[in-house]
C-alpha cells in the first residue's frame, strides 16, 4: 500500500482551507487536524477518505488506544485521544458533504468517532499542573548572571513573566514601545502581539516584590542606552549567531528582532530553573503562580476582579476556575485551621455588595466561561 495518496493530500488541503477561512480556526487548530488525519491515515493504511465506513473507525479507535506516546513511552492519554477523534468526527462530517464523497460516505459512519461517557469525562478531568512558588521564583531570578546581554535578556524574561503573567507568545513578540515605565505598565495589542485569542491587554506591573521590577527596569535602559534600540525593536532579542574562532557557529550578541516561536523564550525558563538547582517550570506556569498569589493578596472581590483583568482575562470566574485551584498542601492547612479560629464574616453591607459582584459575574445559565 502507497505511503502516500495525492487524492487524500488535496481534499485534506480544501478542508484546512476551510478551517481557516471559513471557521476562522487559527493555525494551532489546524496542526491539531493534520496530525489527527496523519494518525488515521498512518493506522488505515493511506487508503482513499471515500472508502472510509465505521469499521474503519472503530478498529482506529482499537489501535488508538494501543499507542504510546513517543516523548514518554506511556499509552496516549483520554485527552489525546479524545481530542484525535474529536477532529476525524468533524473532518469526516464535512466530508460527507463534498462532491465525489456523498454518495459514498455518510455522516452516521463518521460518529463512530466516539469514547465512552466515562473516558470522555476522564478526558475532561482537571489534573492538578505544577507551578513555583513566588520564593522559587524570586531564588531564580537571584541566581540568574546578568554579565553578557543574553544572560541579561534571560533574567529580564523572567522578571517580566512574573510581573505580568504574559504568556510565552506575548513575551516573545513584545516591543519597545509596548513598556511604559513611567505607568509601570505593558500593552498588549493585538495587532502586533501575539495575544491569546486576539485580545488586547492593558498590563500593571503586579506587586510581586523581590528584585523582578528593579531587573525589569534596567534591562530596559540598557536596550535604549547601551545598544541604542528604538520603540520598535523587540523588547526580548534574539541571539545572534556567528562562526568563533574555530569555526563554529556560537552566540555573538543581540539581534534587533525577536524570536519568531516560542521555543527560546521555554529553553530561557529551562536554563535558569535547572541552573537554581530546581526542577523546569514552563511559562504558563506563572499565571499559575499569580493566581494563587492573587487569592492571598486581594482584600476584596473587586481587587481579584482587577488582578484577574490585568493577566488578561475577562471574567474573575475564568482565573479562579483555571489558576485557582488550592494547592493540595495548602488545602490541608486551610482545613486544618477552620476548627482552630473561627473566621471573622464580613458585616452586612459587605457581604451584600459581595454577593450582588457575584451574581453580575456569573451568567444566567450558570456556567462556568473557559480560560
Amino acid at each position: 500500500m502507497a505511503k502516500h495518496s495525492e487524492k487524500n493530500a488535496r481534499i485534506k488541503r480544501d478542508y484546512f482551507r476551510y478551517r481557516r477561512e471559513a471557521m476562522r480556526a487559527d493555525e494551532k487548530t489546524i496542526d491539531v487536524l493534520a496530525r489527527a488525519l496523519a494518525r488515521f491515515e498512518e493506522v488505515n493504511r493511506h487508503k482513499d477518505f471515500a472508502t472510509f465506513n465505521r469499521e474503519q473507525a472503530m478498529a482506529f479507535k482499537r489501535k488508538l488506544g494501543e499507542q504510546v506516546n513517543a516523548r514518554t513511552g506511556e499509552k496516549l492519554s483520554k485527552a489525546t485521544a479524545h481530542t484525535t477523534l474529536k477532529a476525524l468526527r468533524a473532518f469526516f462530517h464535512w466530508l460527507a458533504g463534498q462532491p465525489g464523497y456523498r454518495s459514498k460516505l455518510t455522516h452516521d459512519d463518521a460518529d463512530f468517532f466516539n469514547l465512552s461517557d466515562k473516558d470522555v469525562r476522564i478526558a475532561h478531568a482537571s489534573v492538578p499542573k505544577p507551578f513555583p512558588t513566588l520564593d522559587q521564583v524570586h531564588h531564580v531570578l537571584a541566581t540568574m548572571p546578568a554579565t553578557t546581554p543574553i544572560e541579561k535578556r534571560d533574567r529580564a524574561l523572567i522578571a517580566c513573566a512574573i510581573l505580568t503573567g504574559a504568556r510565552d507568545s506575548a513575551l516573545r513578540s513584545l516591543r519597545l514601545k509596548h513598556v511604559n515605565l513611567a505607568e509601570q505598565r505593558i500593552e498588549q495589542h493585538p495587532r502586533e502581539v501575539d495575544t491569546k485569542n486576539s485580545k488586547t491587554i492593558v498590563t500593571w506591573f503586579l506587586p510581586v516584590g523581590g528584585e523582578a521590577l528593579t531587573f525589569f527596569i534596567e534591562w530596559c535602559a540598557y536596550l535604549r542606552d547601551e545598544l541604542h534600540r528604538g520603540d520598535n525593536d523587540a523588547l526580548f532579542p534574539a541571539t545572534a549567531m556567528a562562526p568563533d574562532a574555530n569555526g563554529a557557529f556560537a552566540p555573538a550578541g543581540l539581534l534587533r528582532e525577536g524570536w519568531r516561536s516560542t521555543g527560546p523564550v521555554r529553553a530561557a525558563f529551562r536554563r535558569a530553573f535547572e541552573a537554581a538547582g530546581l526542577p523546569y517550570f514552563h511559562p504558563h506556569s506563572f499565571r499559575h503562580t499569580l493566581g494563587q498569589f492573587g487569592q492571598q493578596v486581594c482584600p476584596t472581590i473587586e481587587a481579584f476582579k482587577a488582578w484577574s483583568q490585568n493577566i488578561g482575562h475577562s471574567s474573575v470566574l475564568t482565573t479562579l476556575g483555571s489558576y485557582g485551584t488550592v494547592a493540595p498542601h495548602r488545602q490541608a492547612e486551610l482545613i486544618r485551621s477552620l476548627g482552630k479560629a473561627k473566621p471573622a464574616m464580613p458585616d452586612g453591607d459587605e457581604l451584600a455588595r459581595a454577593l450582588a459582584t457575584i451574581q453580575r459575574l456569573v451568567p444566567a445559565n450558570g456556567a462556568l466561561p473557559t480560560s
